[in-house]
């Protein structure tokens, strides 16, 4: 039976918890590694997207778990495996439709999400090896030194990357330019390039390609739209095996926190608005490795 309670309110509300902590589930999704952030996969492989993301780091980085795969209880015992006695699940969302009549006895596809439960390989004996563990890249010691293979990443995205040494990055709509101030600058390479994917998500909202920033201009959209970048950086970082460093101000949280709480599903639309920015930059540098659609 599907679950009975409101899913968007349910997800907003362990954001809104853990931003109040002082802990966004973004903010270090990785947990009880050094290796880099890894995607939360399904039982085939598959990763998971939009919101699910964001709720799997979530859980991960509040339990401790450090491995990618999650199984549903039935998959779990497909694979000859079982769930410990006494774990407790996770939630993620399903999307779908179903045909509703309407009064004018037109039959229309009505969206839907409902929620239903994971668990992670951690909390499963009798998988596989191959599933425990996070499915990361190694940590890289970057100094301040640039990094060709990332340099080489943003180049083929397509975006005009402008570095001058004025002390501030950001992304520039009339000029369509991203501004970076000179990789020195930086304590650390991999700030450098999580700085970087932050502004290349704001990149994609241009109207000549995701067309999202021109109804992103007054104070709480804008706010909507750091969290967007916010949330897609951290998931190029993932893909890119990097470290997010994503500290931001208090103004910048308190914004988040309060667009938040005045609407439920702000955080599946930006969870949403981040996948589009992610898919995008990925399909301009790496076409032959776009995503499956979940």
């Amino acid at each position: 039976m599907a679950d009975k309670f409101d899913v968007y309110s349910h997800v907003t509300s362990e954001i809104v918890a853990a931003m109040e902590a002082g802990t966004p589930p973004w903010r270090q999704p990785w947990t009880g590694t050094t290796g880099g952030a890894a995607f939360p996969l399904r039982s085939n492989g598959e990763a998971y997207r939009g919101i699910n993301v964001v709720l799997l780091w979530l859980t991960a980085a509040s339990r401790g778990y450090s491995s990618a795969h999650w199984f549903t209880f039935k998959q779990a015992l497909d694979m000859g495996a079982h769930v410990r006695k006494g774990e407790k699940s996770a939630t993620v969302v399903k999307y779908g439709t179903f045909e509703k009549e309407d009064e004018a006895g037109e039959t229309r596809a009505v969206p839907y999400a409902k929620a239903y439960r994971v668990f992670n390989a951690d909390q499963i004996d009798g998988l596989h090896e191959e599933y425990h563990g996070v499915k990361g890249v190694a940590p890289q010691d970057f100094g301040t030194e640039p990094n060709a293979e990332l340099d080489a990443f943003f180049a083929a995205t397509g975006a005009t990357i402008e570095t001058t040494e004025e002390p501030s990055a950001y992304y520039h709509p009339v000029r369509d330019i991203i501004h970076m101030p000179p990789i020195v600058t930086f304590a650390d390479a991999g700030r450098y390039y999580a700085t970087l994917a932050h502004e290349g998500c704001h990149w994609t909202g241009h109207k000549s390609r995701l067309d999202r920033l021109e109804l992103n201009r007054d104070r709480q959209t804008y706010a909507f739209e750091e969290l967007v970048a916010e949330i897609g950086a951290c998931m190029v970082c993932a893909t890119l095996g990097l470290v997010p460093d994503f500290a931001q101000s208090a103004a910048y949280v308190e914004g988040w926190l309060n667009a938040l709480k005045a609407d439920a599903r702000l955080i599946f639309k930006a969870a949403s608005e981040a996948q589009k920015a992610l898919d995008y930059l990925t399909g301009k540098a790496r076409p032959e490795e776009q995503r499956a659609a979940a």
